[in-house]
């Protein structure tokens, strides 16, 4: 058989010619994609190194997580160690090192994820148990940390379900406003023996060992609770500072800013209310730290109403923006 020898030099040419052009696609390619890592325009670095999908819609995970408490569900007591295991994760995430936070973490079987809010853009690690799917969860909770921003200031959630739709807004102000933290209780306040599972009032909770940490590092908190319509008459809030008096000048804007929003508030530091939280454990240690400190109910009507629930957190806005940009 002959062979036709220009054909074959043709054939040969194309190929090398499709092979240039797909090794230079691919440089070209690569070296867009180094300029833009050199920019900052690709994807952020995994802070935390565990990475959920992106695009998660942070408010919708949370209510999804607490749907399912009640007061059958249990609740197992953690040990001094565990409790604070979960805290020194909290203040390594702060300080910048996630790898050792991890690692604190794995020992308690708590993991550590970075979501990416829908809604917001802004990343969060997510501090979660491994018992939660489990048949027997230990209910300590989680903790959201945004990477977005330094942080400034927490949003304390003691009893989800139990206030029905605190859980919700707890997720709203955390959203609100950059440099926020969320601690979220992981059970029913009813959930364990007794008021095991009152993370308000017990010092010896997952929950109250990380809000120590964050009150020692001088970050202001807003603790969100809630009543029913009839407890306080004539109220659809009640604005106090606890036990401290730090807080005082933001309950002042922020009862202004519900004020303005139709909102009635008994307000603590003018007069008695009913609920004040005096006996709060997290309002009394951000007191002895000289941190302000806001304890603040809201009626049922409010919470099972989502145009005020939206309206409530926008009022909350006003004050954690003011932390966000505290030096």
């Amino acid at each position: 058989m002959r062979v036709n020898v220009n054909n074959a030099k043709s054939i040969s040419l194309a190929a090398a010619v499709v092979v240039i052009g797909v090794l230079a696609a691919g440089l070209v390619a690569y070296g867009f994609g180094r300029a833009n890592q050199a920019r900052g325009d690709g994807p952020s670095p995994d802070r935390t190194g565990t990475a959920a999908p992106a695009g998660v819609h942070l408010e919708r995970r949370i209510t999804d997580y607490t749907a399912g408490f009640g007061p059958d569900t249990g609740y197992r007591e953690p040990h001094r160690s565990e409790r604070q295991a979960v805290a020194d994760a909290v203040g390594q995430i702060l300080d910048g090192h996630p790898d050792r936070a991890r690692t604190v973490l794995s020992d308690i079987d708590f993991q550590l994820r970075t979501l990416t809010d829908s809604t917001t853009g802004r990343r969060y690690a997510e501090l979660s148990d491994r018992t939660e799917a489990s048949t027997a969860p230990r209910g300590w909770g989680r903790v959201y940390i945004d990477l977005s921003a330094p942080v400034r200031w927490s949003v304390q959630v003691p009893h989800p379900v139990a206030d029905a739709g605190t859980e919700r807004l707890g997720a709203r102000v955390l959203l609100g406003s950059p440099g926020g933290v969320l601690v979220l209780a992981g059970a029913h306040r009813r959930a364990g023996e007794g008021d095991a599972a009152d993370m308000a009032h017990r010092r010896d909770s997952v929950f109250d060992a990380v809000c120590d940490e964050l009150a020692e590092r001088r970050l202001p908190g807003i603790q969100l609770h809630g009543f029913a319509d009839d407890s306080v008459p004539g109220h659809d809030v009640v604005a106090s500072t606890g036990k401290g008096t730090e807080g005082r000048a933001d309950g002042r804007r922020l009862a202004t800013a519900l004020g303005a929003r139709d909102f009635s508030v008994c307000r603590a530091w003018v007069r008695s209310c009913p609920l004040e939280g005096h006996d709060n454990v997290q309002g009394r240690k951000a007191a002895a730290e000289h941190v302000p400190f806001l304890h603040i109910e809201f009626a049922r009507s409010v919470r099972a109403d989502d145009r005020r629930l939206a309206e409530a957190a926008a009022a909350v806005d006003t004050v954690t923006a003011r932390w966000t940009k505290s030096a």
